[in-house]
Order: structure tokens, then sequence, then C-alpha cells
């Protein structure tokens, strides 16, 4: 079997290679630089030449408030570039898994969103990757859409390395109580992605770490393992304005994990106290 991963040089895509290799699988990693998935006859000629037996499609535009005012090219990554993937992918009979986003929600309710709950974006970052997921369902009959949430890892820019720098900076910090999730260690995360490429299990996942806490809580978390003396004060999402409106619910079911027999990600808080070790 052999794997192309997009968004080579992300935080997930790090941690997908790292599982690739314990799994004693080939594959070919690429970023931007290498490829541009929105160029539509470079990407699928790329993916013609290596012809994968899965594509493991890392790549996005992650920026949340910047999406906002970047419209054209978050489009042009996260619908149109999916499309040129999915479209090669069929053409080669290869295997895609999509990441994706608790955004594609819209927030509402203190419930766990399934699988099944029908995706009402609010953000245009949350509307993208819904169309990403569209375009996936359109073409492709062999796809895996993963939803993952409040992203972290070893590797590249994220909450837990923010506050980590912060709390050593500053005696005191206002975070947002009100939004409430789960957060998702690449870590945890890549080997399901890499269990899934080998069997037909197809569909929608939500594959988060397990329990869920509110930015606050995580904050408090981070401070606790790090042994980082800083005080933190919640706030309500309204007293820190951005500019992409953020779902308060950001809960995800992972029944659809559980029924296909995936491993379900341990506890976020052992999941942070693993990384913060790596760190």
């Amino acid at each position: 079997m052999k794997v192309l991963v997009t968004g080579g040089n992300g935080q997930l895509a790090y941690d997908v290679k790292l599982a690739l290799d314990k799994a004693g699988i080939d594959y070919k990693s690429i970023d931007f630089e290498d490829a541009d998935i929105t160029n539509e006859k470079e990407i699928k000629n790329l993916i013609r030449d290596y012809a994968p037996d899965a594509i493991i499609h890392c790549a996005a535009y992650t920026a949340v408030d910047q999406a906002e005012d970047d419209k054209e090219k978050v489009e042009a990554i996260n619908v149109l570039g999916t499309r040129y993937i999915a479209e090669a992918s069929k053409e080669i009979d290869a295997k895609l898994v999509y990441i994706s986003t608790d955004y594609v929600f819209d927030g509402e309710g203190t419930q766990p969103f399934e699988v099944t709950d029908t995706p009402n974006p609010v953000s245009w970052y949350g509307i993208t990757k819904y169309q990403g997921e569209l375009e996936v369902q359109k073409v492709l009959e062999k796809y895996f859409i993963v939803r993952i949430s409040w992203v972290f890892g070893v590797n590249g820019n994220n909450f837990v390395k923010t506050m980590l720098r912060l709390g050593n900076e500053r005696d005191s910090l206002n975070v947002v109580n009100d939004q409430i999730g789960s957060p998702t260690y690449c870590g945890d995360v890549a080997p399901i992605l890499v269990d899934m490429i080998q069997t037909e299990k197809y569909g929608i996942y939500h594959a988060t770490n397990e329990g869920f806490c509110s930015w606050y809580d995580f904050t408090q978390k981070i401070f606790e393992i790090a042994n980082i003396n800083c005080e933190v004060k919640g706030i309500p999402t309204r007293e820190y304005p951005t500019r992409a409106v953020r779902p308060l619910n950001s809960r995800m079911s992972k029944q659809s994990l559980i029924d296909a027999g995936f491993t379900v990600p341990r506890k976020w808080e052992e999941a942070l106290e693993a990384m913060i070790e790596l760190l």
C-alpha cells in the first residue's frame, strides 16, 4: 500500500507521517511548495503519476478569522482543491480521507452533534469545509470524512503552545469559558486515520479526544500540567469579539467511530499531558 499525504508540513500531517512510518506503509508527503492543490492540472497529474492506494487530505485553509476577508482563496483551497483531489482519487480508484471540522455545525444547543445531524456552518471557514465534504460525497464512494476540533500537536502552532508562552509572559489571562468542545491531539487521531485506510468502513466520523471542556478549563489544565503560575479569568464569548463567529457547542459524538470498531482516543487530559511531556 502507498499513501499520499497533503498539507505535509502541517501539525496533523506530521503525526500522520509518524503513524504511517510505524505501520510500515510507504507514503509521499506534499505541501504547497510541492504542488498547488488549487491548480487542477498540476494536482491531478501528481496524483496520477504517484498512483496512491489512499490519500489523506490534511491540506486546508484554517485561519478562521482571516478566512472572512480572504474568501476567494479559502474557497479555492478548501472546496476546489478538495474537488480536484476527489476527482483524481476516483480516476485511480484510491480511498480518500478528508479532514473536516466541528465548524460545519452552528454550535446551537448542548448535546453532542451526531454524524447524522445536518451541518449548518456560521463562518466562511465552516462553510467551505462543509462544501468540501459535499464535493467528496458527490464524487466518491470510497471516502472517510473525519471531523476533528480544537486541534493540538507537537508540530506547528496551536492553542496549547500559545497558552504555554503567554502563561510564562503574563500574570493573568482572560479566556473564553462558554465555548464547549473536545480537544483533538494529533498524536492520537493520526493512527486512527492510518487504520481507516486499511479498511473499507467508509463514511463520516467524529474523532476527538474523550471528554468535553471549555477553553478556560483547557487553559487551567495546561497551566496545572506545566506548573505555570498564571491566573486564568473566565469570560463570555461576547467579551472577546472575533472576526468569525465561533460555535458555542463543539461537542461531537464519537458513536460512529465506536460502531465501526475504531479506537476511541483517550481522555483529552491524558493526551495533553503526553504532548506537554514531549515538548
